[in-house]
């Protein structure tokens, strides 16, 4: 097996999202082991951050990909451009973000390529000199290991699955601009939404609520985490009763957080429901069961009915929020 490690960025409105980092952390691990070399591949559309924070997470080289296309860049133009470098320069290795935009190009990008592609990973490891991703199965009842023929190896791994870890790479900066056929299908205009709701896997503070909701009215969660600048999640449970789309859903079979604040608002505790959120920095559980398995490992337990402690929080950071900021005097004292 090539021994390079490659990592495809995700970026948007000048930023890289968390994963990118999560995956370069990634990559030099496995490149360290293989005493190889990690390569980051900047596709370029939209307004483009800079190359530093990639050197700093382990990035050897930065592949700064352009396409020819002057028109917004699609999956299907990005798949293309990843695909005709990944032919030139055959890497080991290729991990991917198992978010829609990831499944979406490194679907393309397998298929191009006729590559083995491992999806919605949690962790990967060498054995022998051979990959192996781990992911879940059976809506998260068990955890397949899997092997991947061929190469490159491509694998997609879930957000918040690993740590981001600096350290330094090299930071040697590449420009291509490969030869790909025209795109089938052309991006016209993109509408952009002025208000985006803030996605689960980026955000510093999560709000959760579950089946003790008792019903789609998340409105008390939404203030929360609008006062909070977070964004709201669910329960398997919530999300299977239909109160809140798939998208929200937090755990094994949903999305992977690991934010700085995580609020479980009657959720018992269920280990699919751990396993999507165990990570978090700290986590304050309100439940009115005294046994509910998620203060096992909450921080900060709350045995109460969630319809009386969310408003009094609500109420309370209100009234912290609206207090002017303290004034320091700085004058000396003759």
């Amino acid at each position: 097996m090539t021994t390079d490690v490659w990592v495809i960025t995700e970026h948007a409105a000048g930023k890289y999202r968390r994963i990118t980092f999560e995956l370069l952390s990634e990559a030099r691990r496995l490149a360290d082991e293989l005493d190889g070399e990690v390569t980051a591949v900047v596709v370029e559309h939209g307004p483009l951050p800079g190359v530093t924070e990639l050197v700093d997470f382990g990035a050897d080289t930065i592949l700064r990909v352009g396409s020819p296309n002057p028109a917004p860049c699609s999956a299907e133009v990005q798949a293309e451009l990843i695909r005709a470098v990944l032919q030139s320069r055959s890497p080991g290795i290729v991990l991917f973000a198992a978010t829609v935009q990831g499944r979406d190009i490194s679907a393309r990008v397998a298929a191009g390529l006729k590559a083995g592609l491992v999806m919605d990973c949690t962790g990967i490891r060498l054995e022998n000199g051979e990959l192996i991703a781990r992911k879940p199965l059976y809506g998260g009842r068990v955890i397949g290991a899997f092997s991947i023929a061929g190469q490159p190896k491509l694998v997609a791994m879930r957000p918040n699955v690993a740590a981001s870890v600096p350290r330094a790479g090299r930071g040697t900066v590449v420009s291509l601009n490969p030869e790909i056929r025209a795109p089938l299908v052309r991006v016209l205009e993109i509408e952009v939404d002025e208000s985006p709701k803030l996605d689960l896997t980026e955000a510093d503070v999560v709000i959760s609520g579950g089946r003790g909701m008792g019903g789609p009215d998340f409105s008390l969660l939404e203030e929360l985490a609008d006062l909070l600048g977070g964004a709201v999640g669910a329960s398997r449970n919530a999300v299977d009763a239909g109160w809140r789309p798939q998208s929200d859903q937090v755990g094994q079979t949903g999305k992977v957080v690991s934010p700085k604040l995580y609020v479980a608002c009657g959720i018992s505790g269920a280990m699919q429901h751990l396993a999507g959120m165990n990570t978090s920095n700290r986590i304050v559980a309100i439940n009115n069961d005294p046994d509910a398995l998620i203060f096992k490992i909450a921080d900060y337990c709350i045995v109460d009915d969630l319809f009386v402690m969310v408003p009094a929080l609500i109420e309370a950071i209100r009234k912290i929020q609206s207090k002017p900021a303290a004034v320091q005097d700085t004058s000396k004292s003759n």
